[in-house]
């Protein structure tokens, strides 16, 4: 109503930017968690600070983001560059003249909104890879510990007649599929029996040929990336595990017409939690570092594709990578691998011309099963 003054301009002018700029990200279809995020950020921002976005100063900004990466737990350097990021676009759009908040600013407190994030006191982007050093692919020998460990939990929890051998073995074999797919949490999570896909070109895999991902990671406000992931013969072990789970253990949980792959003892879908939950304990229970994360299974997977020798077109579509350039950040090739290449290359240079290397295929590599 035009004759309602509020008690306190300030605050609701705030809050009337956040709400117009929830709006124009709802409108860009980004997610709302992302939108949340961005949101509390702004609010944390303008608490820091003390002051109002129409007051804000680039000094401002590098208080702020010094005190974030000191302390005893410092933000990491892609995150403080996403939040600079966040922070950046909000500014801009406040400060639009297309939508009117600096010259209602301007009327009401005879300031405006300026843009206060600049390339010179902002993180820059000089790595293509900007996460902890620690993040990597598990060797072969870390990758057996990790499926030793499972299979070792769910024997422990058979043998002692306990309830939960059936989640036992659901959680093992879950490891091994997100290590034999190459796939994201979320990704596993939400697959359905109806995904499970037959490959003319693999038909002795019968329905467990290839796995159709319909949750991929969406960028931009894009719905969910969709791929076909094909069983590769290097990792075809778990096709008997795929139907065993189906045919005769995932029955017994009597999930009833629910659709998904994975379910709980309580019939319902498994949770992202659950996946990082059940990784962290079998990480522990083989010793691994504790900087390796669920999603250093899918690392792996890249990583031993190539060492296989995929072509690297054909690893990017596996794990449904827009760029070559995101696969290759995926890929940390093992010492023995490129001294195996480096052999191979000085053999070639010493064999005599027209002779040719007998093929070997004795597993050098030392691959990983998933049964036992």
């Amino acid at each position: 109503m035009p004759n309602v003054v509020a008690l306190d301009p300030a605050a609701a002018m705030f809050d009337a930017m956040l709400e117009g700029w929830a709006r124009q990200q709802r409108s860009r279809c980004l997610g709302l968690k992302t939108i949340r995020e961005r949101l509390g950020l702004v609010r944390r921002f303008a608490a820091y600070c003390g002051t109002w976005p129409w007051q804000w100063t680039p000094e401002d900004v590098e208080a702020y983001f010094a005190s974030a990466v000191s302390g005893d737990r410092p933000l990491a350097h892609s995150t403080v560059r996403g939040q600079q990021g966040d922070l950046q676009v909000f500014c801009a759009f406040v400060a639009d003249a297309r939508y009117g908040w600096a010259s209602a600013c301007l009327e009401e407190f005879g300031e405006v909104p300026v843009q206060v994030c600049h390339p010179w006191n902002t993180a820059a982007h000089v790595a293509a890879y900007e996460g902890r050093p620690g993040r990597r692919a598990l060797t072969y020998d870390e990758l057996q510990a990790l499926f030793d460990a499972a299979d070792d939990r769910t024997e422990e929890v058979r043998a002692s007649g306990r309830k939960g051998t059936l989640t036992a073995w659901r959680d093992a074999l879950l490891i091994k599929t997100v290590y034999a797919y190459g796939l994201r949490r979320r990704e596993a999570a939400m697959l359905d029996l109806s995904d499970l896909r037959h490959n003319p070109r693999a038909a002795d895999y019968g329905r467990f040929g290839a796995l159709e991902v319909r949750f991929g990671k969406a960028s931009r406000g894009s719905p969910p990336k969709r791929r076909t992931v094909l069983t590769v013969p290097d990792m075809d072990w778990i096709v008997p595990l795929l139907a065993a789970w189906v045919d005769d253990a995932r029955p017994q949980l009597e999930p009833g017409a629910h659709p998904a792959l994975w379910v709980t003892e309580r019939c319902g879908r498994i949770s992202l939690r659950r996946l990082d939950e059940v990784f962290a304990s079998l990480r522990e229970r083989a010793g691994l570092p504790e900087v390796l994360e669920l999603h250093a299974l899918r690392h792996s997977y890249v990583t031993h594709l190539v060492e296989f020798g995929y072509p690297e077109r054909f690893v990017q579509e596996q794990v449904g990578h827009r760029w070559g350039s995101t696969t290759a950040l995926y890929t940390w090739v093992s010492d023995e691998f490129r001294n195996r290449l480096l052999e191979d290359s000085l053999a070639r240079r010493a064999r005599p011309p027209g002779e040719r290397a007998a093929p070997d295929r004795d597993n050098p590599a030392g691959r990983p099963r998933g049964e036992r």
